[in-house]
């Protein structure tokens, strides 16, 4: 599995503390490294952007699946931020 992040997802990732960047992108290469790695992600009930959300923290990153097992990052935000 792959992941591809969109130039508005990249531009979140950008924008947050440098500390924040690292856990977030060590946390994805996990994800990615797994069998399965929906088992630690969640399906939205109202997916406005995106299909799923993994939490790392305080943060969310919303994404997709593509057909060729590609996870396309729509949306890293804070919490309180992502759902508004």
């Amino acid at each position: 599995m792959k992941i591809f992040y969109t130039y508005s997802a990249r531009n979140n990732l950008v924008k947050l503390p440098r500390s924040v960047q690292k856990r977030i992108a060590v946390k994805m290469r996990f994800y990615v490294s797994q069998k399965n790695p929906l088992k630690f992600a969640r399906r939205l009930i109202n997916p406005t952007e995106g299909m799923f959300r993994f939490r790392i923290g305080d943060y969310r990153v919303i994404f997709d699946i593509d057909r060729d097992n590609t996870i396309l990052v729509l949306k890293i935000m804070k919490r309180d931020k992502v759902y508004a």
